[in-house]
């Protein structure tokens, strides 16, 4: 349990910081685009109160949320941009406030669940330690975009560890959804932290290794990036292909970024 409430605790830090870029705009503010296509500062923090809520939803009473489902599977390439959209659509001040309250309220949920609770999601069930991860991942990646939107410069933190993990534990499922064969065998991450601690998964002795900046790496698996725009190296075949399809998130196959170059 020390452990989930250090993640959820790094979960309320990150909101914490994205709220800070927010907390001040005014109306012409929420309305800056940012890199996702079509999405403005508001489509970006009404997801992350969407999905918030969603999370919660799954916490506290996993059968609603699956109920849920139904409507999500019947357009799975679009209920995500029609929920950004209809937040969007609310005023500021009412989507920050039931942002804030949300996350606030999802924390709680997530350190109240008991030891070895699976809960439901829009992939596979997951602990609470992987959603409070997931949750992380997701505001960090959405609070990128909303930085780079608003020119804001961030540091990055001790925060990206649990983000690395889980760009590292989602590696067969990134090529699953690609529909390509997982490959057999492990890989060697190694990645330069914030503070240049060097963060370690796989055996040593793999032959198919991805190596570099913890950020990059971050940036990477939430496809906030370009690959050729990040100072990651991969050896071998396998591991040349994961930088291409990298995903640490749900659905369907996200369609990444352009690179710097060509935008």
């Amino acid at each position: 349990m020390a452990e989930l409430d250090a993640v959820v605790a790094d979960l309320l830090a990150e909101g914490s910081e994205l709220d800070a870029m927010v907390d001040a705009l005014g109306e012409d503010g929420w309305a800056t685009p940012t890199p996702a296509p079509g999405w403005t500062v508001a489509h970006q923090i009404g997801h992350l109160a969407w999905t918030d809520r969603a999370a919660l939803l799954a916490v506290s009473d996993p059968a609603a949320f699956a109920e849920s489902l139904t409507a999500a599977w019947a357009d799975p390439a679009g209920f995500v941009d029609a929920g950004a959209e209809a937040q969007a659509r609310r005023r500021p001040a009412d989507l920050l406030a039931d942002w804030r309250t949300g996350r606030a309220a999802l924390a709680r949920a997530l350190t109240e669940t008991p030891p070895g609770t699976r809960l439901p999601w829009y992939g596979p069930p997951m602990s609470a330690m992987s959603m409070a991860t997931a949750r992380l991942m997701e505001t960090w990646a959405h609070g990128q975009d909303v930085a780079a939107a608003l020119g804001v410069e961030t540091e990055p933190t001790s925060r990206l560890r649990s983000i690395a993990h889980l760009g590292v534990r989602t590696r067969d499922f990134a090529f699953t959804v690609h529909e390509l064969p997982p490959p057999v065998e492990e890989f060697r991450v190694e990645l330069t932290g914030p503070d240049g601690a060097l963060w370690v998964w796989g055996p040593d002795r793999a032959t198919q290794r991805v190596t570099g900046p913890a950020h990059d790496f971050c940036l990477l698996v939430t496809q906030r990036a370009h690959p050729d725009d990040l100072a990651l190296a991969a050896v071998g075949p396998d591991a040349h292909t994961w930088l291409d399809i990298a995903q640490a998130f749900a659905g369907l196959p996200g369609v990444g970024r352009e690179r710097k170059a060509q935008q």
